[in-house]
């Protein structure tokens, strides 16, 4: 058997294990141990052929397993696109109904304006007239006073009866004081249904040079009722340019700003502040900043105060598009909002604009 060649280990320990050494092994068996000896080494060959198709069966596999393995991810990839895809669309919805509540408030606004406005002026006119008229009659009594002396003393004690009676002299300076204040008021009126109509521009969308400080103050009048009771408004306006914009909708922004600040003071043991404050960054860019000593903001809650729908406010009092909307706002002008806050001491909300629009943004404009 050594002759033919090697034999297999496991023969070689058989053999050892039944007659001692290997080569002790009974005359006859060669033909057998052969045998064995090629069945032994057959079954290495098959043990590892076995062992090369497992492993390329396993190197199959796992590849396999990789694909399957990034397919799965791809899927979570683009399933995580869709989430936030439909998250946008969420978030766009509810500020095109925003928008369009907006749009429609203001048309309603220039509609109610204007029906106003004729009745205002009527009334207007008449208190002109009435004053002239009350005028008239003031001199013409004032004339018969002083010749009272000239009439019989019966008349003219009956005429000064009758003026005693009616409190002619109180009568006097009232109407002279119910006339002006009656003419504030009706000037009054008139100044904010002029205010809404600038404030609205019902159905605006060109882009125009207009004057911010103009669009505060229309603003703030519009929203005066919102914080006359809780907090007083100071101005410090700086001297900026006019910007080229959508003046309606920074409006809107303003609105929207100034409502927060006023609901950020609101349970103060003291009457709150807010202050306006404008200026320029730079020649091509002004800032309007609404800063309150209110509330102020959580730092949990700053990263989201832009996000859709999100309010810290009681349920009924804001629908969480205001921030929202006016952020997207300002990025259409191409600006910024930059929010600073302290709890318990306040809120500034800074609104950064360039002057300019690049022309990519809005072609054709004038200066």
């Amino acid at each position: 058997m050594s002759a033919a060649g090697p034999r297999h280990k496991l023969l070689e320990r058989q053999l050892k294990r039944s007659f001692g050494t290997a080569d002790a092994a009974p005359a006859g068996l060669d033909t057998l141990l052969a045998a064995v000896n090629q069945a032994y080494e057959d079954a290495d060959s098959d043990r590892a052929m076995i062992e090369r198709s497992l492993d390329l069966m396993s190197q199959e596999l796992n590849e396999h397993n990789d694909r399957l393995q990034n397919e799965l991810a791809e899927r979570q990839r683009r399933s995580d696109e869709q989430q936030a895809l439909i998250h946008r669309l969420e978030e766009t919805q509810g500020q095109l109904v925003q928008a369009e509540k907006m749009a429609s408030i203001g048309q309603l606004a220039a509609g109610v304006a204007h029906e106003i406005n004729n009745p205002i002026g009527y009334v207007s006119s008449n208190l002109g007239t009435l004053q002239t008229y009350v005028s008239a009659l003031l001199e013409i009594v004032a004339a018969f006073e002083s010749r009272m002396t000239a009439l019989p003393p019966a008349d003219a004690g009956a005429l000064r009866a009758l003026l005693d009676q009616h409190e002619y002299g109180y009568l006097r300076e009232d109407v002279v004081d119910l006339l002006r204040e009656s003419g504030a008021g009706v000037q009054r009126v008139r100044q904010i249904v002029q205010d809404l109509k600038d404030f609205s521009h019902a159905g605006e969308q060109a882009w125009l040079w207009a004057d911010l400080h103009k669009g505060l103050e229309s603003t703030l009048n519009i929203v005066h009722n919102e914080t006359k009771y809780v907090a007083d408004v100071e101005h410090r306006y700086g001297e900026i340019p006019q910007v080229f914009c959508l003046a309606s909708q920074l409006n809107q922004v303003f609105m929207n700003l100034l409502v927060n600040a006023a609901h950020a003071t609101t349970g103060r043991a003291t009457r709150g502040l807010i202050t306006l404050t404008t200026g320029c960054l730079n020649a091509d860019e002004v800032f309007v900043e609404v800063a309150d000593n209110g509330c102020g903001i959580a730092p949990d809650h700053l990263g989201r105060i832009f996000d859709p729908f999100f309010t810290t406010k009681p349920v009924g009092k804001g629908t969480g598009l205001g921030l929202s909307v006016s952020y997207g706002i300002v990025r259409r002008h191409g600006g910024r909002i930059e929010v600073d806050s302290r709890v318990g001491e306040g809120t500034r909300f800074r609104v950064c604009l360039p002057v300019r629009q690049s022309e990519s943004r809005v072609p054709g404009q004038v200066a």
